[in-house]
């Protein structure tokens, strides 16, 4: 998803410390030395420990309960230690600065759920896809209206709530439906409030994001569909994120993908995911790769 576009996670603040997760995981704002000799994988190799930065956001990089954990960190830290790099240094910083501050040598590597787009392929250089992100519907406990996709809210006339100025809006328009059967609000809140005093029938959101809104709202009336790929014009709009680093370092990122490619091939990714909402679902399809999303558009 763009800059632009809102991810409706819960995003900490810059300056929020974290501590050790798992092997190592501490935070650190030092600049990363300038390589020498060997390049970034050879100086993280001899040095045993490794500087992501990541940008607060639940289910995808954040800190609870002073510790660093989601999604992002937890693989992260899973694929460095095959690498033989036990520790993981944590730097937060707001979002839109991941990159320029991965540029400037403040880490090695992102690891916050970043979308891979080709705007931001232009900066950076990113890992194998890492996940894929379906769309999603929340609706009425047993879907009683059977409505599974934007196909059937623009069929069946159902009232669809979005988060304004996300995917899932821009999508919805562009499908045809109505702007008197869409209904943006501001926030997950609001939107849940929506479809809880029925003024929509359905809301619209990536799955990950939906499956934890009713994780952390337990006993709602309300479910998930499945998660499904919206096509326009004969193209799907896939969404899908991996890990980022700086162009050039290339024998990095290769053994990165690597130990990330054996985590997926083994399933031991989708147990290190679940806690974060993530299910077979999010699993990279083998037809969509980094390249493909680099150049889409």
């Amino acid at each position: 998803m763009a800059d632009s576009i809102r991810r409706s996670f819960i995003r900490l603040g810059a300056a929020t410390a974290a501590t050790v997760l798992g092997a190592a995981l501490v935070t650190s704002c030092s600049k990363v030395p300038d390589n020498e000799q060997g390049g970034t994988l050879q100086r993280i190799q001899d040095a045993g420990t490794v500087k992501v930065g990541i940008a607060g956001e639940v289910p995808y990089g954040y800190t609870e309960g002073g510790e660093v954990t989601g999604e992002a960190p937890e693989v992260a830290k899973a694929v460095f230690s095959a690498m033989g790099i036990d520790n993981v240094d944590a730097t937060q910083v707001e979002f839109s600065q991941l990159i320029p501050a991965l540029n400037a040598g403040q880490y090695d590597m992102v690891a916050a759920g970043m979308a891979i787009l080709p705007q931001r392929c232009e900066n950076a250089q990113f890992s194998a896809v890492d996940y894929v992100t379906p769309t999603a519907l929340l609706v009425p406990a047993g879907n009683p209206q059977q409505v599974t996709n934007f196909e059937d809210v623009l069929a069946k006339g159902v009232p669809l709530a979005v988060l304004s100025g996300t995917v899932e809006e821009s999508v919805a328009q562009s499908m045809g439906i109505p702007d008197n059967l869409i209904q943006p609000y501001q926030g997950q809140p609001e939107m849940l409030q929506a479809l809880l005093d029925g003024r929509a029938y359905a809301g619209a959101l990536t799955d990950i994001s939906l499956r934890r809104m009713v994780a952390d709202n337990p006993g709602v009336p309300l479910e998930v569909t499945e998660g499904f790929v919206p096509v326009i014009d004969g193209e799907e709009q896939i969404q899908a994120g991996g890990f980022v680093f700086r162009k050039g370092d290339d024998e990095l990122v290769d053994e990165f993908n690597t130990h990330l490619n054996e985590l997926h091939g083994s399933g031991e990714w989708l147990s290190i995911v679940e806690p974060f909402g993530f299910t077979e679902d999010n699993v990279p399809p083998e037809d969509v790769s980094t390249e493909q999303l680099c150049a889409a558009g």
